[in-house]
């Protein structure tokens, strides 16, 4: 039933045209909540709506069925505007059962829309849930618009002619659940009838069953089995750029990146990594583009994986290595061997949330010190960072630029949201990106293994096995020029302050600085790096159209910092850096350029709300 009227249209079945929607499926994590959100993604992409979404991942790799701690959730932002997030409240949540209604119910906006199984809010789930009351029976959703409807009988009946058996007929009632959703906000079902026949190719049953209770969720709202007043959304096309999009997740973008790149530089790359959440799938992807040169190598530990990417780099090829922030701990000696071997390497670091094992399935940005400073010694390296998912394929093609013209390591910041969240994505054209394609040395005569090019302080790139280009390699000091074994204290200094020299020396090779909305100079600007990106803009956006002088400043290039930003940042009275740490960004600023800047910080391990910079710009700027 429904607790009161979606709408009161002034014609039979008429729809209620919105700008956009952010719809939440929400679920134990063996309910194919992920499927189903990832397809509806897809099928809203082909609606031509613009989106962002935002896989929400329970920790635990199979919770307790019935547990809040085990609720596995899906976000999408969609709509025929522009959208940069993944949603603040939701429109419309899918609750298929009580833990998921008990997780989820804070962020549903006032007047949202609210799909209930039913079937599920037996007095045990309840009880796991931490409902003293059946909130079906109380006052609880009065706020909400509530469409109580059996989900878990209605698929049983869907499915009854396929002989599945109780349990896996209930497997098909996330395609219930979506086929009401796709009536509800008028998607295509085709694609995912497609998605369903292709994956299920070996098993024609229950292929049918799931179709079969895709459709029937689709009919019981276009026959309106349900209260007459719920005739659904509509929502137009997003005005967007001309062109061939697919939608892209971080991880995905990040590895055409590399493959891109690599080709760019004319090198064979050279994949070595540890399985570790948020970062595993960017070593599945990899592992299926061989037919671009791409070597994949699942080391046993995360010692082993930087090492042997060192290694492939000082073979000749582009080694690569990928990590969370455990992991890029245990790779830290190893780092330091690339600083001193100057070798190129690229590191990617899909930060999560916390120190040690932490939230494993959450996001922060609580990696930023560790990436700039977190290796012994006076230890340089380039970092940088995406802001987000299809920013991920550009960050990772200028990383490998960097990485190969000055032979440095590079690390690539991304995040558990990033790597996991869905984007459009204009495919880009890449016979117009131009090559810089590395040269090995060859000759040698005048041959010294750190005698370096005079603009970059790269030294030369000798593969092993070049007859007369014999040198030393390793972790002990080098002499400036020779590459023997040095303890001479001035020639220490020497190569530090030039292996210093070389990173600070990229600033002058990568674009200034620029605003991204707003005045280069005013009274506030909020400065962020990586994928707090999305809620900055959107809430500067709206700040701005309310008259408040205020600008959105996004760093990529985290280390070294863009050459003009201390002069950027004092043409502003204030600065305000949102992170979700305690506060490492603005460590930097505050060093590099005495700048006053103040924090907004968040460690929940969920991304911002647009809502909550909003509130802290409004409040700066009104004290």
């Amino acid at each position: 039933m429904l607790s009161e009227p979606l709408n009161n249209p002034t014609l039979p079945h008429a729809r209620k045209e919105l700008g956009s929607a952010v719809v939440r499926f929400a679920g134990d994590s063996g309910d194919g909540i992920q499927f189903a959100g990832s397809q509806f993604t897809q099928s809203t992409a082909m609606s031509g709506n613009d989106l962002a979404t935002f896989p929400d991942f329970p920790a635990e790799i199979r919770a307790p069925a019935g547990t809040i701690f085990g609720v596995s959730a899906f976000q999408i932002n969609f709509g025929a505007e522009i959208i940069k997030t993944s949603g603040d409240q939701c429109d419309m949540i899918v609750a298929m059962n009580p833990a998921a209604l008990k997780a989820e119910l804070a962020e549903l906006k006032t007047g949202g829309v609210i799909l209930i199984d039913t079937g599920t809010f037996t007095e045990r789930n309840l009880h796991k849930a931490h409902f003293e009351d059946n909130p079906l029976e109380n006052e609880t959703l009065y706020p909400y618009r509530v469409i109580k409807l059996d989900m878990s009988a209605l698929t049983l009946e869907a499915v009854k002619d396929f002989d599945l058996g109780k349990k896996g007929a209930l497997r098909c009632k996330n395609m219930w659940a979506l086929g009401f959703v796709y009536w509800m906000y008028d998607r295509n079902r085709q694609p995912t009838i497609d998605w369903i026949n292709e994956k299920f190719s070996k098993l024609p049953d229950v292929a049918a069953a799931n179709i079969a209770a895709l459709n029937a969720g689709h009919a019981l709202g276009e026959t309106a089995e349900i209260p007459h007043d719920l005739h659904g959304f509509t929502i137009g096309k997003a005005d967007i750029t001309p062109g061939q999009y697919r939608t892209v997740t971080g991880a995905e973008a990040l590895t055409w990146g590399l493959v891109v790149g690599a080709k760019l530089v004319g090198l064979k790359m050279t994949f070595c990594s540890y399985p570790i959440t948020p970062a595993t799938s960017i070593l599945h992807y990899l592992s299926n583009l061989m037919e671009y040169d791409v070597i994949t190598f699942q080391a046993e530990d995360e010692i082993a994986a930087i090492c042997s990417a060192i290694g492939a780099s000082y073979a000749g090829s582009l080694g690569v290595t990928s990590s969370s922030g455990p992991g890029i701990a245990l790779k830290g000696e190893a780092m330091g061997l690339a600083i001193s071997a100057e070798l190129p390497l690229i590191i990617l670091n899909s930060q999560r949330a916390g120190p040690s094992t932490g939230l494993p399935t959450k996001t922060e940005q609580s990696d930023l010190y560790q990436a700039v400073f977190g290796r012994n010694g006076d230890s340089p390296l380039a970092v940088l960072a995406a802001r987000s998912p299809s920013d991920c394929f550009d960050v990772a093609i200028e990383a490998v630029r960097i990485a190969t013209k000055y032979m440095t390591p590079v690390i690539v910041l991304t995040d558990g949201y990033i790597g996991n969240a869905a984007e459009p994505w204009l495919i880009p054209d890449v016979d117009t990106f131009e090559p810089t394609p590395v040269t090995f040395r060859t000759e040698v005569e005048g041959f010294k293994p750190f005698l370096r090019e005079e603009k970059t302080l790269a030294r030369p790139w000798a593969v092993p096995g070049t007859p007369g280009l014999e040198h030393r390699i390793g972790g002990l000091e080098k002499d400036s020029e020779t590459g023997h074994i040095s303890y001479d204290s001035d020639n220490h200094q020497k190569m530090t302050n030039l292996r210093k020299a070389k990173i600070d020396g990229i600033a002058e090779d990568t674009p200034p600085q620029t605003v991204e909305e707003g005045p280069d100079s005013g009274r506030m600007a909020v400065v962020g790096w990586g994928s707090t990106y999305g809620p900055i803009n959107r809430a500067v956006c709206a700040l701005r159209g309310e008259g408040m002088d205020v600008s959105h400043i996004h760093v990529r290039h985290i280390w070294p910092l863009p050459k003009n930003l201390g002069d950027l940042l004092a043409g502003f009275d204030h600065v305000l850096v949102p992170e979700m740490n305690t506060g490492q960004l603005i460590t930097l600023l505050r060093a590099q350029y005495l700048v006053d800047a103040q924090g907004l910080n968040k460690v929940s391990g969920q991304p911002f709300k647009i809502a909550e910079i909003i509130t802290a710009i409004r409040g700066y700027l009104e004290k």
